[in-house]
């Protein structure tokens, strides 16, 4: 009987610890090599956990899913067309409110979302006190505190990621609410968003990127960028082969 792999996404902006993190759980079962047609490094590699394996995919430190440059791009289309079982949102304990503005972004994307607040043995030194429990109810997701680097709370951690992975987790992400004026501008692309794209997609999501004037995302809607695909220690995208 083949083991049922599960796909979870790191993200974070740069300098979290996120790739720290990604090192503590794969060790020497990853791999590396670079997005089809972007320079931006692609590295994911495989974890198991509580007889589970999981394939995780390590993408790249961004403040944001605007779009403005290539590592952007492929966080954003990842998360879009790939829709991973999990994805943990990597932030720095010390720098929190800066770091929740990707954290809220993802949010609008998907609701399998895991906070883990990193370097919170850094935070404790400068004397920060986070409490992860009214976060995780404000957030609506749950939110873990670590230490990648000290290997702390990475079980905690994983069990988290388990339990959501395997649908024991529900939750109920915040939604943030703009102006109205942009309010009544997704309220009316909403339907026609809906009846071209159906549920597939975070509908909500793309009417605001609409507004914003997206040109990258309605490129990548019309032709969406083929998965990674991994053939022994090779990957292969749109019938070529990349060794890593």
């Amino acid at each position: 009987m083949t083991d049922m792999t599960y796909t979870i996404a790191l993200m974070g902006n740069p300098n979290t610890g996120k790739s720290t993190l990604f090192n503590v759980l794969t060790g020497l079962r990853q791999h590396t090599g670079n997005w089809p047609g972007k320079t931006v490094t692609h590295a994911e590699g495989e974890c198991r956990h509580r007889g589970a394996l999981y394939r995780i995919v390590d993408l790249p430190g961004t403040y944001s899913l605007y779009s403005n440059s290539a590592d952007e791009e492929v966080a954003r289309d990842f998360l879009l067309f790939q829709r991973p079982d999990v994805t943990v949102v990597v932030v720095d304990a010390t720098a929190l409110e800066r770091n929740l503005n990707l954290a809220l972004q993802v949010l609008e994307m998907t609701d399998r979302v895991i906070i883990a607040i990193n370097l919170m043995d850094e935070a404790k030194k400068k004397g920060i006190h986070i409490n992860t429990k009214k976060l995780a109810v404000k957030l609506g997701v749950p939110v873990v505190p670590i230490s990648a680097r000290n290997r702390e709370g990475i079980d905690a951690l994983l069990d988290t990621v388990d339990a959501m992975a395997h649908g024991r987790i529900n939750t109920t992400p915040l939604s943030i609410r703009y102006s109205p004026e942009i309010e009544r501008g997704i309220a009316k692309l909403l339907p026609l968003v809906k009846d071209v794209m159906g549920d597939t997609y975070p509908a909500r999501w793309i009417a605001l990127r609409l507004l914003d004037g997206d040109a990258s995302l309605l490129q990548a809607l019309k032709q969406p960028p083929q998965p990674l695909i991994k053939e022994g220690n090779a990957y292969a995208c749109c019938g070529s082969v990349k060794s890593v």
